[in-house]
């Protein structure tokens, strides 16, 4: 797209916390709805959510919330923009939404099962609109290639490349997106301690990677392998994951030289990441919950009686030595280069934007905005 760095704004770059108690923030979280414990006080300035997941109703912000289950949220961002402002629309713009959309949906191919009508719809309306568009086959299959390139990445940049993160009264657990076969994953030299070095670094208590790669028929292969040093949260997790009919992982065990680490090969290929996240919080419930079994009562969960009474003991005590279960999450990092990336843009630094001059481009932007919108009206 050939977008000049100048016009990209990052994260690291703004104070939104001085934005915000200087009046001058509001903000809409597209594609998460949950924000982390270091941003806590913004929350009174999010206006709305536009989000294509289950919404966790507890933790979700007071405001409009706009959630619909479809295959790309982008999907959503293209409606909003067609029928609120379509004069912003120009080639550019179309071309970046009608990517992102057939990366997410797998080239729309109907076997994944990831696009729905509207996901479908929208791509035939920008394509309609700009006809000169890329071809899906020639987009896709470009963006594919970029994404999957994970070639001179070390182990703690393939797992913070595509991560979320989850919470439960006060345990954390990481989901990284891996674009390598599992077996090429777990045989990189260290992994275990560079494993246990990252869950360390960002107080995770565990772990879950999700390998996928596609076949020659562009098939996705899907692969799983949970790493938690402590035994009890590990089985629980482990357990929920092997018996869960609704959906149904269909996991068979991957034998595993670590005690630490536990792997699978997925049979149900269907079950994407974000289909997969409700199942990991119904692990962490099941695990606490086997934590306050009375005594007397039948064990659960696959954790023994055992398991569970050192876990009294050690309330309050982090599960893995030395980290603490109220550190909030860390600052996010750059995007780590790839073999794509000549340099890192952020090598000579953050540029220093104060929160004076982000609301004086803001007000740029609402002033042409505003003026070509009465321009419109004439």
């Amino acid at each position: 797209m050939h977008i000049p760095e100048s016009l990209l704004i990052f994260r690291d770059e703004i104070d939104l916390h001085a934005l915000r108690q200087a009046g001058y923030l509001t903000l809409t979280l597209v594609d998460h709805h949950v924000l982390p414990p270091s941003d806590a006080a913004l929350e009174g300035a999010v206006a709305q959510v536009l989000d294509h997941r289950p919404i966790e109703q507890k933790r979700c912000p007071p405001c409009h919330v706009s959630v619909e289950l479809v295959g790309s949220c982008t999907t959503l961002v293209t409606e909003r923009i067609l029928q609120g402002a379509p004069e912003i629309l120009d080639w550019q713009t179309a071309a970046l939404l009608h990517g992102t959309i057939i990366l997410d949906c797998v080239n729309m191919d109907p076997n994944i099962g990831k696009a729905t009508p509207k996901d479908k719809k929208y791509v035939e309306q920008l394509e309609a609109l700009f006809p000169d568009l890329p071809e899906r086959k020639d987009i896709f299959d470009s963006l594919q290639k970029a994404k999957f390139d994970v070639s001179g990445l070390t182990t703690e940049q393939m797992l913070r490349k595509d991560q979320k993160t989850i919470t439960r009264q006060g345990l954390k657990v990481a989901i990284s997106a891996i674009y390598v076969d599992l077996e090429a994953f777990l045989q990189r030299s260290g992994l275990i301690a560079d494993l246990r070095a990252y869950c360390q670094a960002h107080s995770y208590d565990a772990l879950v990677a999700m390998t996928i790669v596609f076949n020659p028929h562009n098939e996705p292969v899907r692969q799983l392998a949970i790493f938690c040093p402590h035994a009890a949260l590990r089985m629980t997790i482990c357990g929920v994951l092997e018996h869960s009919q609704s959906p149904s992982l269909k996991l068979t065990p991957v034998p595993s030289s670590h005690p630490n680490l536990q792997a699978y090969l997925q049979g149900n290929t269907q079950v994407s990441r974000k289909k997969f996240l409700p199942l990991l919080q119904e692990a962490l419930s099941a695990y606490f919950d086997s934590m306050t079994v009375p005594s007397g009562q039948p064990e659960t969960g696959g954790v023994s009686r055992e398991q569970v009474d050192k876990e009294l003991d050690r309330a309050g005590t982090p599960l893995i030595p030395g980290l603490s279960q109220e550190e909030e999450d860390p600052p996010l990092p750059p995007t780590p280069m790839n073999s794509l990336v000549d340099e890192c843009p952020l090598d000579q630094g953050l540029p220093k934007l104060s929160a004076e001059a982000i609301f004086e481009k803001c007000s740029q932007l609402s002033l042409s905005q505003s003026t070509s919108a009465s321009l419109s009206k004439k």
